[in-house]
């Protein structure tokens, strides 16, 4: 299949607004911008907030993981990760790969196959059983203290 040349405007595939080749974002809805005619971002993949699915190493690794997300038609923006937003990294440094509410469950999908996607944190019920455990242990600790206070209570001379 061959691709398309780049046009020369943009267009916003959240709300379809025409932009300069200049703009990197909607003006009237801030969502990344694409090359008009681009026929492969699906629509449905651009509403709500940016979600975090992924991140790289540098800016090279990020943008990898955006161009096979935008094979598979869903838009995504790069960004530097939080602490490493210093302009003194250039193209070092870790990056955050976002992409609208509507297109997590696709993204995250797409990124387990190619095996990109980031380790999921331990689940709730873990946390909880966690939380159960240190809770009754420190209230086993402060029993056993009340006990040793009482026993040693009664053993004082009247």
């Amino acid at each position: 299949m061959s691709r398309k040349s780049p046009s020369s405007s943009l267009r916003c595939p959240r709300c379809g607004t025409e932009h300069p080749l200049e703009e990197r974002f909607c003006s009237e809805c801030g969502f990344p911008l694409v090359y008009a005619g681009y026929e492969k971002i699906d629509p449905e993949y651009t509403r709500g907030d940016l979600v975090r699915v992924a991140g790289g190493r540098n800016q090279a690794e990020a943008e990898l993981i955006q161009n096979l997300l935008l094979e598979e038609g869903i838009p995504s923006i790069v960004r530097r990760t939080a602490g490493f937003d210093v302009p003194d990294y250039l193209a070092g440094g870790p990056r955050d790969v976002l992409v609208a509410e509507s297109a997590v469950r696709a993204a995250r999908q797409m990124l387990l196959e190619a095996d990109l996607a980031p380790q999921e944190p331990s689940g709730v019920d873990d946390d909880k059983r966690g939380l159960l455990t240190t809770t009754l242990i420190v209230l086993g600790i402060v029993a056993a203290a009340m006990l040793l206070v009482w026993l040693l209570w009664l053993a004082l001379p009247a």
